[in-house]
């Protein structure tokens, strides 16, 4: 893939989402959605604060989210910090959701690559079976995208064969012509999944960005036949805004995206707002 052969105009873009989002629904069509929605959340929290009793909660909250009667699912994954990775880890055992983590010095990224692989080691050698990395924005900001390259390329080889989520920081990457060349990076050095934000920059996820990544992944397919994952996450936290990103991705990549081993949506408030609107729909 060539990074200097496409362009985007953010107008176009912003257009061009207006034009995909523009769609409205009947109350059962709406109610299908949001639960497909609900599991597809990677329930978050990523707090200095954070302890051992708050994230338990977190795990049982992602498990009570099921509810056959209702018919919503679990949660797809909790994502922690990596000295929560054991605990969640526990805390999941059996119940098929996903211990997600970010590693590698989140949110910054820097830290020497040595010190940053060995706390994805760490994650992973406590339970974890999703590494959420950030590449380093500033080295492709001044032009080193061989360094990011590596990076991501090194962060995947320590995960082999579990899930890793490459975090562009899309907020702080100015233009979409860096948005694009970022995507290009990270499929290049084998991420599963292209994230949008780590929640700790404004603008985190946003619809243009979304836009320039799910083409990215769309071409990346259509050349090499290996299907990557997408998650928006950042800011995210009603029902409305996550059915956005949700009629995004079907839109540019179909209905072979819409299901958690392929789409993500990263959020802490979000499955509680959402799980509050399904019982509403469904007394509709």
């Amino acid at each position: 893939m060539q990074y200097s052969h496409y362009s985007y105009s953010l107008s176009e873009l912003t257009q061009r989402s207006e034009n995909i989002l523009n769609q409205q629904f009947q109350p059962d069509e709406l109610l299908a959605i949001y639960k497909t929605i609900l599991g597809l959340i990677d329930l978050t929290t990523l707090n200095g604060n954070d302890t051992a009793e708050k994230v338990k909660n977190l795990c049982r909250q992602a498990v009570a989210f099921e509810n056959k009667e209702l018919g919503t699912p679990k949660t797809a994954a909790v994502c922690v910090y990596p000295v929560f990775a054991g605990t969640v880890s526990e805390e999941l055992k059996g119940t098929g959701i996903q211990t997600a983590c970010v590693a590698g010095a989140f949110p910054s990224g820097q830290s020497p690559l040595a010190a940053r692989l060995m706390e994805v080691n760490y994650a992973l050698e406590h339970g974890a079976d999703e590494i959420d990395m950030v590449i380093s924005r500033g080295r492709l900001i001044e032009g080193d995208a061989n360094f990011v390259l590596q990076e991501v390329k090194a962060h995947k080889a320590a995960c082999g064969d579990k899930h890793l989520k490459v975090i562009l920081e899309t907020g702080e990457l100015k233009t979409p012509a860096l948005i694009r060349q970022a995507c290009e990076i990270a499929l290049e050095g084998g991420a599963d999944f292209l994230k949008t934000s780590t929640g700790k920059v404004v603008p985190a996820a946003t619809h243009e960005a979304v836009l320039i990544m799910l083409d990215t992944i769309n071409e990346y397919f259509k050349s090499e036949g290996r299907k990557v994952g997408i998650k928006p996450a950042g800011g995210i936290s009603t029902p409305h805004e996550a059915l956005n990103y949700y009629l995004l991705v079907k839109d540019v990549l179909g209905e072979k995206w819409l299901n958690n081993q392929l789409f993500r949506i990263g959020a802490s408030r979000l499955a509680g707002n959402l799980y509050q609107a399904i019982e509403e729909l469904a007394t509709v």
